[in-house]
């Protein structure tokens, strides 16, 4: 158990820096963070399961700027190591993943207060014309802050936490765990709606709505479905940049 909670705490860092020192690679999303956690602890089908409805939730959550929307990175893993290591269903890990997110939410708010401490440092560097040191506080104490935001939660969680979730899990009686499935049928309708609350305006709604019908009545697999997107984007994506290089050789023209 040692070394599985420290090769997942590896994996939250390795997620959390993934948009903020490595570029951005998408392996902070929960599609992908959980089936990491999947393949480390040997079930990535679940790993899959729980990163894809967990996915769903979070479609439409965007951390823009300073804000801290609900930590979904640090609550997909350690709801998907509770899933795997206390042999739960996939629902039973959304239901934990919530409160997950909530308080990593409120400690990265904590750690955002702390790092802006560390940036009139570094300013302060700067002016003295000590920019080895500025250098230093903004690359080296900012990722070592962040690493540490992320190993030391999950490390703890799924060190000391695993036997308590487990029995807390058994003792959850069958009309509560039946709430919770129903629950986390609604939770990804939810990710939707928030996505489309972003997303969605007049051009769109036709896409919405040819979507909308040919997943009611067409009966193709979810494959099927987004093949024919991916077509449809394509052919109209021709038509769009042909038209816009017809007017550039115009405009040349005149």
């Amino acid at each position: 158990m040692l070394i599985q909670s420290i090769l997942l705490g590896l994996i939250g860092v390795f997620c959390i820096l993934d948009s903020r020192l490595l570029g951005r690679l998408n392996f902070e999303r929960p599609l992908i963070v959980s089936t990491l956690v999947g393949i480390v602890l040997g079930d990535m089908q679940k790993g899959l399961m729980v990163g894809a409805s967990l996915e769903l939730i979070s479609l439409g959550l965007v951390n823009i700027g300073a804000a801290a929307p609900p930590d979904m990175n640090m609550a997909s893993i350690i709801a998907t190591a509770f899933a795997i290591l206390s042999n739960a269903e996939p629902e039973a890990a959304l239901t934990i993943a919530i409160p997950i997110s909530v308080l990593g939410q409120l400690i990265g708010i904590l750690l955002r207060t702390v790092l802006s401490k560390l940036t009139h440092t570094a300013d302060a560097h700067i002016e003295k014309g000590e920019y080895k040191k500025a250098c230093r506080v903004h690359i080296v104490w900012g990722t070592a802050l962040y690493s540490l935001m992320y190993f030391i939660p999950i490390f703890l969680a799924i060190y000391f936490g695993t036997d308590l979730v487990k029995n807390i899990v058994e003792a959850i009686p069958a009309w509560l765990t039946d709430g919770l499935k129903l629950a986390s049928k609604i939770l990804p309708a939810y990710g939707f709606a928030l996505l489309l609350n972003i997303m969605l305006s007049v051009k769109m709604l036709p896409f919405l709505l040819i979507g909308f019908f040919v997943t009611a009545y067409s009966n193709l697999s979810v494959t099927g479905i987004a093949i024919f997107a991916c077509t449809i984007a394509f052919v109209l994506a021709e038509f769009k940049f042909k038209k816009e290089r017809v007017v550039d050789e115009l405009d040349s023209l005149d």
